[in-house]
């Protein structure tokens, strides 16, 4: 039983990174999918697709990773902020830039999970999930 499944989706695609793989099989959660949606559309990542599971009764996700021309991966930086032991909110004030804008923070809102950029907009704060650069 996976405690913190963001935590475990960094650390699987840091691994399928350090070995060159084109793709990952993440475990399945409604709050992965919601975070894989605002990676692909930052383009941290190729694509997902959702996959069932017949002997477990659940879903994977089928991540499609990115890599340079040079072959380096895209996402050089992915790091967990808000843990279960360790809650991390911010007002939308709070919210500051990561690696002065060249990376984004993924924050959960009231109004769903978003970068930090598109919560400035939106004016809200929330939790801040992680970061990836």
């Amino acid at each position: 039983m996976i405690l913190d499944p963001l935590a475990d989706m960094l650390t699987r695609i840091r691994n399928a990174q350090m070995i060159g793989s084109d793709t990952v099989r993440i475990l399945g959660s409604n709050q992965v999918e919601r975070v894989l949606e605002v990676l692909s559309s930052e383009r941290f990542v190729g694509g997902y697709r959702r996959e069932s599971v017949p002997g477990r009764g659940g879903f994977d996700f089928i991540v499609t990773l990115r890599y340079g021309k040079t072959g380096r991966p895209v996402i050089r930086e992915c790091r967990r902020v808000s843990r279960s032991g360790r809650r991390v909110y911010a007002r939308v004030d709070e919210l500051k830039k990561v690696r002065a804008g060249l990376g984004v923070a993924i924050v959960s809102t009231p109004q769903g999970v978003m970068t930090d950029s598109q919560a400035r907009k939106a004016h809200v704060g929330g939790e801040i999930l992680m970061t990836v650069s």
